[in-house]
């Protein structure tokens, strides 16, 4: 889908008098109340943690507070449906999820459309999800879960945080790409669905690295691949998942977005302010701890990457029949 020519052309404009229009939005005193952020997912998980972080960074350089309000629910519809509603004036914001494009297909009547009822901020950060499988289960690597699944057909599991996730939908590529059968068992948040595969309940999880990092580090879980092209810093001993698949490539992102009608000058103000936080060295050596890369993106630039995964997951919902509700 294309960008539409109004929206466009704004974006354009709005980059060539930037300056002053950071300038405008400064001088009417914007921040001078707190922010609140609308994360569509429980407390805990990575998004939750990163998001955190980012927030601290934003207050510390704005002066105002900007405070996490955690909306889980519908793999973050609900807080989608919050922030489009909400006075379109830059004080609500939303965490804009891998999510909320896959929801663009899996929900079959939308009542928020994210490319028309969201302003697109720009991005935060993106990170490769990793397989991990509970220590118990006879498999080592990737070959040896595909063979095992295929011995036990219907009998393993796949936790995600929600259906509709990029947990969920990156397992779905898993299972078109290697025709091996799963039963999916939801959670609401990664962190609840770690402690059921902790515990054994459930066989395989595809993860957000900060979320899994430190179990694979201290062996409660094993790590089978990551989902990325090349391997992650983070875990440098983990294969990429193309090496036995080729062609897979997946992750997990978010960004911030505003109610659609924010004013250009205070969403070209907060992307420059989000994007200094992301180019702080100091900050990008958190993110890079945690297996995440900062997303530097300007307003147009985000607005055409959620375009395009949004065209992507598309085809990976319509081949599973996967329905939201």
């Amino acid at each position: 889908m294309g960008l539409p020519r109004r929206r466009f052309l704004g974006w354009a404009a709005a980059a060539a008098v930037q300056p002053s229009l950071l300038r405008a939005a400064w001088s009417q005193g914007f921040p001078n109340r707190p922010v609140r952020i609308m994360l569509g997912l429980a407390p805990g998980g990575s998004v939750d943690r990163v998001t955190r972080l980012i927030a601290q960074s934003l207050s510390q350089r704005l002066g105002q507070q900007f405070v996490i309000e955690n909306r889980p629910g519908a793999a973050g519809s609900i807080a989608m449906e919050v922030v489009a509603r909400a006075p379109a004036d830059g004080y609500t914001l939303l965490v804009v999820l891998a999510a909320n494009a896959i929801n663009a297909t899996l929900r079959e009547t939308p009542e928020v459309n994210l490319i028309r009822d969201i302003a697109l901020i720009g991005g935060m950060v993106r990170l490769p999800n990793v397989m991990v499988v509970h220590p118990d289960l006879p498999a080592n690597t990737v070959p040896e879960f595909i063979a095992y699944a295929k011995a036990n057909p219907g009998k393993l599991s796949f936790a995600s945080s929600g259906n509709g996730t990029s947990l969920h939908i990156v397992a779905e590529l898993f299972k078109m790409m290697t025709g091996v059968s799963m039963l999916h068992v939801t959670y609401r948040g990664g962190a609840p669905a770690l402690v059921d595969l902790l515990a054994g309940r459930v066989h395989v999880i595809f993860d957000t690295i900060p979320e899994a990092i430190g179990y694979i580090r201290d062996g409660r879980l094993r790590a089978l691949a990551v989902t990325t092209a090349a391997r992650s810093p983070a875990l440098p001993d983990v294969p990429p998942m193309r090496d036995f698949l080729p062609g897979f490539e997946a992750g997990s992102w978010w960004g911030l977005g505003a109610p659609r009608n924010t004013p250009l000058a205070v969403i070209n103000a907060l992307n420059a302010v989000l994007n200094e936080c992301l180019s702080d060295p100091g900050f990008e050596t958190q993110l890079t701890n945690l297996g995440a890369t900062p997303l530097v993106l300007s307003p147009e630039e985000f607005h055409s990457f959620v375009e395009a995964e949004t065209e992507k997951w598309a085809t990976v919902v319509k081949f599973s029949g996967a329905k939201q509700w």
